[in-house]
């Protein structure tokens, strides 16, 4: 039965959960609050892949304090998992720790799960309860849900932009269109994020790093680049450090060899016509355990993954300025119906400093 103590509970477990938001990936960000009479007994959240689950984290918490939770009401955001991975099921230790109730907002969608955690609580005679806050559980794990369900990450598209929708001037210049705060923010999504996508346009326009340096995590990103014909530099700074994917239309075992040589990966994935096939790019980035990915580019790579249906949401900044002649946000054909256009719906809309962040949801038929 829904209360106001569960909905109370199950804000401070997503609180919980937030704080694995830079950690957890591939494994989805959980938190977990343990509860009696209306009182916090314990609290945890998933550790980096292979550490504790929320669940556990929460159990060390209090026995760590000397608490008892025999007969305790846990809230987790997730269903709790019932199969050895990394580390042993959740469901096994509250069934072992003599909990009364479990509290699970949404369902593990892990075909390892997928109820087989919640239906072995009620066979240990624990009370069951779901779809406390299910939306915004699912938001805090949206790209490992559309990994789990879909095969592929939620792709976010970002782009900064004047008011009349320029990303930078004919010459190329594009440093700085929106202010600090909203570059700040960009990097939080960043960060948030299990890759960086961007074209091979971008590294040789402008040679960027794609990294996350305006706020503290203890992981970076992976970093990808579309490059079809591997024109890339080995001495672009994307390149240094190692792990850089460079994903291909076409093989060159030369180029590609130097590449291997800073430690970058070459995947070479042409379509039918020879070109990069990009839905079986996300596909093999949903193989390759990437949740969320978040792409930086220019309006050619822009509007190629938008006509390709691999976008799921764009995140705007709009300064508030006017550009006139410019480069655009998106390379798109031009309609000669409005009911080809692509729909989309406003999911959140807020000011950053002096710009406007847009959240928007690609309506997909």
């Amino acid at each position: 039965m829904q209360t106001a103590n569960d909905i109370d509970a199950m804000r401070l477990a997503l609180q919980q959960a937030a704080k694995g938001l830079y950690i957890t990936t591939p494994n989805p960000r959980v938190g977990c609050v343990i509860a009696r009479d209306g009182h916090v007994l314990a609290v945890g959240h998933t550790q980096p892949a292979g550490s504790a689950h929320a669940e556990a984290s929460a159990l060390q918490d209090a026995a760590s304090r000397g608490i008892d939770v025999r007969g305790a009401t846990v809230y987790v955001t997730l269903e709790p998992c019932s199969h050895h991975g990394r580390t042993p099921p959740c469901a096994d230790a509250l069934i072992k720790a003599g909990v009364g109730r479990v509290v699970a907002a949404i369902g593990d969608p892990n075909p390892l799960v997928a109820g087989q955690g919640l239906a072995r609580l009620r066979e240990a005679g624990i009370a069951v309860t779901t779809g406390i806050l299910e939306q915004e559980a699912r938001e805090m794990n949206i790209g490992f849900f559309s990994r789990i369900e879909r095969g592929r990450p939620w792709v976010r598209m970002k782009v900064a932009a004047s008011l009349d929708g320029g990303t930078a001037l004919l010459n190329g210049t594009s440093q700085w269109i929106t202010a600090a705060a909203a570059r700040d923010d960009g990097h939080a999504w960043r960060a948030q994020s299990c890759a960086i996508l961007t074209g091979i346009g971008t590294v040789q326009q402008d040679d960027p790093q794609l990294n996350v340096r305006a706020v503290a995590t203890p992981r970076q990103p992976r970093r990808i680049v579309v490059d079809s014909k591997l024109q890339i530099s080995p001495d672009a700074k994307i390149v240094q450090g190692g792990g850089t994917w460079i994903v291909a239309a076409q093989d060159d075992p030369e180029r590609a060899a130097r590449l291997r040589e800073r430690g970058a990966e070459v995947i070479v994935l042409p379509n039918a016509t020879g070109k990069l096939d990009l839905a079986e790019l996300m596909r093999e980035l949903g193989r390759r355990d990437i949740n969320e990915l978040h792409v930086e580019a220019g309006f050619k790579l822009n509007g190629s993954l938008l006509r390709a249906g691999c976008v799921d949401e764009l995140l705007l900044y709009l300064a508030p300025s006017l550009l006139g002649q410019a480069q655009g946000m998106f390379n798109l054909p031009a309609l000669d119906d409005l009911s080809g256009r692509l729909q989309l719906a406003f999911h959140d809309v807020r000011q950053i400093g002096p710009d406007l962040r847009i959240l928007a949801r690609l309506i997909h038929p």
